[in-house]
């Protein structure tokens, strides 16, 4: 297993931990992201991490019900597949061409992928009433790493406009600000 493969092993187990933990009346919830409910969250990782993915690698996506219909499988069926490819050297290693270059599926998917597992775990967090804490050294080196690329990330469309927090703000805010948050 690789340094990689590990870090998506810890931050999808904790998402993966709070999507079990939602109550079931609790998926319709409102969420962070403009327009979103709770159920909504995990949809947007089980729809883009295989349009993304799956298909440029040639993953095999397997059955898995809707997030409609089942939003806690739908999202281990899609884990399966990402965590089975992260952790086959040859499959992680894979080079393909992407809109960032050409890039193996480990280093593609640690950039975007297991990145915005880890942003949503506070989205799913907030919406359906759990603990929103984040891992602190996550939150340290996704900040400081985004940081430089405010301006790059913003003209992406991905992120809203920075949301402004007290400098004395601990760095989870300053993370959840900067990716358009509220607080």
């Amino acid at each position: 297993m690789t340094e990689i493969a590990d870090r998506y092993r810890r931050i999808a187990g904790e998402f993966t931990e709070r999507v079990e933990q939602v109550p079931e009346d609790a998926w319709d919830n409102p969420a962070p992201c403009e327009g979103w409910v709770t159920r909504d969250v995990v949809g947007h990782l089980v729809e883009w991490l295989p349009a993304f993915f799956f298909e440029q690698w040639d993953l095999e996506p397997g059955d898995r019900p809707t997030v409609e219909d089942d939003p806690v499988k739908a999202w281990a069926a899609v884990n399966a597949v990402v965590q089975a490819a992260l952790d086959d050297p040859a499959q992680a290693t894979a080079v393909q061409d992407t809109p960032m270059g050409p890039q193996s599926f480990e280093q593609a998917f640690d950039m975007i992928g297991t990145n915005d597992v880890f942003m949503h775990t506070w989205d799913l967090s907030r919406a359906a009433g759990l603990d929103e804490t984040l891992d602190p050294v996550e939150v340290h080196n996704l900040l400081t790493g985004m940081e430089p690329m405010d301006e790059m990330l913003r003209q992406s469309g991905q992120y809203g406009p920075r949301v402004p927090v007290p400098d004395d703000a601990d760095e989870q805010t300053k993370l959840l600000a900067f990716i358009g948050r509220d607080v």
